[in-house]
């Protein structure tokens, strides 16, 4: 059995811009999944376009499925955007978060791929650099995210609180069933990087699945020891009324069950999924 100790940790202040820009030996693009964040967009991809300058990052991404002004702002601030209904129209509509990934995957070709949430209000360049240091430059086939998560509501802010749903459901889930994945201290952080070629040899949950859903294929694929957790320090993202967690608490739970054998035979899952993308049409 793997032990909690094969996990390596880094933290965000080990990586600075010239460091990983020069010793960097892989493509880097920066996807950004969203979905009506016009609030944020812009100064995440202000700060990602940024890193591109200082040459840590080739491309910024944007794969896009708003209603509001979110692509016009991401397209102004100097990414690259496309809609999630263009790729792949085939499939029809697009099936969340994960459906999202999936589809931006499909039309990158770079080393390693960095996926960050859209919906930051505190974005800072560390959320990504870390993360490509992480595998661009130190060799780790994944990364994922950590960090504090406080949570802020009409009453104020309070430093704890915040991942309802990572510390309801999915870590006692995992600590039952998958153990060595406690080991994660926000095991459906959406900031990651991952190795190209690891993630189109494996399957891409659709909706709010993915994050622990992937988390589990790279392990088992991979294990710990090609892992590493980068330590992130705060991030503080959109809070969601309770009653709207209900849907991705349900997900996140059909994933664990699912990926352990021990979702009920014939049920239908309340997620899709999408095959490795190595074998298919864009390998």
């Amino acid at each position: 059995m793997t032990t909690l100790s094969n996990l390596h940790r880094a933290h965000h202040v080990a990586y600075a811009t010239r460091s990983v820009a020069h010793r960097r030996e892989r493509s880097v693009a920066v996807v950004v999944p969203t979905l009506d964040e016009a609030a944020t967009i812009e100064a995440t991809v202000a700060t990602l376009v940024t890193l591109r300058r200082q040459g840590v990052v080739d491309r910024v991404l944007v794969a896009d499925a708003s209603s509001d002004d979110t692509p016009r702002i991401a397209e102004r601030a100097g990414a690259e955007v496309v809609r999630q209904w263009d790729l792949h129209p085939e499939l029809g509509a697009v099936l969340g978060k994960g459906d999202a990934m999936w589809r931006a995957a499909s039309i990158c070709s770079e080393d390693v791929l960095c996926f960050v949430d859209g919906d930051s209000a505190d974005f800072g360049e560390h959320l990504a650099l870390a993360l490509i240091g992480a595998t661009a430059m130190d060799g780790h086939r994944f990364a994922k995210a950590t960090y504090e998560r406080p949570f802020l509501d009409t009453t104020g802010h309070r430093p704890t609180g915040g991942g309802r749903v990572t510390e309801l459901t999915a870590k006692p889930l995992l600590a039952m069933l998958l153990p060595e994945l406690t080991a994660f201290g926000q095991p459906l952080a959406g900031e990651i990087a991952i190795d190209r070629e690891l993630l189109r040899a494996l399957p891409l949950a659709t909706g709010y699945a993915v994050d622990v859903a992937l988390l589990i294929d790279v392990w088992r694929a991979v294990g710990l020891g090609a892992m590493v957790e980068v330590d992130l320090g705060t991030r503080q993202n959109r809070h969601r009324p309770l009653h709207e967690l209900t849907p991705m608490a349900a997900q996140v739970a059909a994933a664990i069950l699912d990926r352990t054998g021990r979702w009920p035979e014939g049920e239908p899952l309340p997620f899709s999924e999408r095959p490795p993308l190595a074998g298919t049409a864009n390998d």
